[in-house]
């Protein structure tokens, strides 16, 4: 039986029991407590904002989101965000699920490192997006009552030295692709290791076109 706080709690189901022993089978344990207190931000984000949001579907969306940056759902060219909403579509396809709920799960796992869209789209795209920000950025943290994140992070434990230990889990699942982080926040991530690197700049690449002019 999952934690019940203020209300929020795992959806009881098939699909969503069998997405949990899958997530947990395949992530580290930081990525999998990481992606179950997501879970708990976002449903109770949701409760604060007071919208009506399909749970299972947010749950299955904050359980994935991660998976890509694991080396059995990790593709040599794809965005990470993208191998693991691919992932959570081939998941929920073996479940009958509507292919229009799919594609709400697909894209809040792959809009969630690209700030300021999901916040004006479906509920269980934004508060995917929430529950993230809160868990890794601290976005929203004042918003939640002091139980409510005692109560969470005793659950799903967030260690000492997450901080530095999520940036790294970001660098080792993206370190082979760099050009995948043209456009979101994860070039941020390979600079922070590799002093170095020099990311796809959109100006550079105006400018270097075929383009004449």
């Amino acid at each position: 039986m999952s934690a019940n706080i203020t209300g929020i709690h795992i959806p009881d189901s098939k699909m969503a029991r069998e997405a949990t022993e899958f997530v947990r089978d395949t992530e580290s344990e930081l990525l999998f407590n990481h992606s179950s207190r997501v879970y708990y931000w976002g449903a109770l984000a949701g409760q604060q904002r007071g919208v009506n949001v399909d749970r299972e579907l947010l749950y299955i969306g904050c359980m994935f989101h991660d998976i890509g940056l694991t080396h059995e759902h990790c593709s040599c060219d794809k965005r990470f965000e993208v191998d693991g909403a691919n992932a959570a579509r081939e998941f929920l396809q073996g479940y009958g699920i509507a292919s229009s709920d799919i594609d709400k799960v697909w894209t809040a796992i792959a809009l969630h490192t690209t700030p300021g869209i999901p916040e004006f789209m479906a509920p269980e795209i934004a508060l995917v997006t929430a529950g993230v920000e809160m868990d890794v950025l601290g976005i929203g943290y004042e918003k939640f009552a002091e139980e409510e994140i005692v109560a969470v992070t005793a659950n799903y434990p967030r260690p000492a030295a997450f901080k530095e230990a999520i940036i790294q889990a970001f660098y080792d699942g993206i370190r082979h692709k760099p050009d995948t982080t043209f456009g979101n926040v994860k070039a941020d991530v390979i600079k922070d290791k590799e002093p170095d690197f020099s990311p796809l700049n959109f100006c550079r690449v105006i400018r270097q076109s075929r383009w004449p002019g």
